[in-house]
């Protein structure tokens, strides 16, 4: 007996916000297109856009690169302008923009409230607005959707000298709870992905390549992929986790199962280089 429940995405629109950066953002572009979604491809970089997302295009996926702030209230209204121009309905956004810099890397002890804000600006104000504009746009319509954003292995459990980090990537978590279930009977779930230590171009400025120290840390003995990461997303986008929401699926190769990655100084064995471990310790 089929069930008819599949990963097709044929007829709808995603938004993908952070989709320029050539990491998860862009691989969750391309898997949603090739699964037959219209992909609203959102970056506030148009070299970003024109590096890794215009070439999907030049294959032949249904991708549509903005250039787009979404941090800002002009910038989410030039994604809904352009998903209003689109052919197809509305249906699901996926929240990756968001990270942080090597030098948001501190002590508690030295946080200051403009990086603390900033650091919340990115990883949680960004999802949430996004999140409540494609909601709202998805209630006007009488149409059901799937929202996914990406939070951090790091708001799932300690964040050692990443406080506002991981923080915010707690909030992100709690945000979805809250959000899945005033959504529910609307049709709308909202999930999300805890991603452990994944090889992108972002985790490379400060995690340093050592098989040794990942098959120490990690179950699987490996980093992820930003495959494996899309994935997880596209499963939580799709009709295959219809009966899912509020829900975050921590992706991380058993790291949290071991809890292994911190040194005897408290900081994470993926540092890359003693000087910068000493920089963000210094009280």
């Amino acid at each position: 007996m089929t069930t008819g429940i599949s990963v097709s995405l044929e007829g709808r629109i995603v938004v993908v916000s952070g989709a320029g950066g050539g990491g998860i953002g862009t691989t969750v572009t391309r898997l949603a297109a090739e699964a037959g979604a219209t992909v609203v491809a959102v970056s506030r970089s148009t070299d970003n856009l024109d590096e890794h997302v215009a070439p999907l295009a030049d294959q032949g996926l249904s991708v549509v690169p903005v250039a787009a702030d979404a941090a800002t209230d002009d910038g989410i209204a030039t994604v809904l302008d352009h998903v209003r121009r689109t052919d197809g309905d509305l249906y699901g956004l996926v929240n990756i923009a968001g990270g942080a810099a090597p030098a948001t890397w501190m002590p508690s002890t030295r946080v200051t409230r403009d990086d603390w804000r900033a650091l919340f600006a990115a990883n949680l104000e960004t999802a949430f607005f996004m999140s409540q504009a494609i909601s709202r746009e998805l209630l006007a319509r009488s149409l059901r959707g799937s929202i996914v954003s990406v939070s951090s292995i790091s708001g799932m459990n300690t964040a050692p000298f990443h406080i506002a980090y991981g923080t915010a990537k707690a909030a992100v978590v709690a945000m979805t709870r809250t959000m899945a279930v005033e959504l529910a009977q609307h049709g709308i779930r909202v999930n999300a992905v805890a991603p452990g230590v994944t090889e992108t171009a972002a985790s490379a400025t400060y995690v340093d390549d050592d098989p040794e120290r990942d098959r120490t840390a990690i179950a699987m003995g490996r980093r992820g992929t930003p495959e494996e990461q899309a994935g997880a997303i596209l499963f939580l986008l799709s009709d295959l986790s219809g009966y899912i929401t509020g829900q975050t699926l921590l992706v991380d190769g058993g790291l949290n199962l071991k809890w292994t990655h911190l040194g005897t100084d408290n900081t994470s064995l993926f540092l890359k280089d003693q000087s910068f471990r000493e920089a963000i310790r210094r009280i």
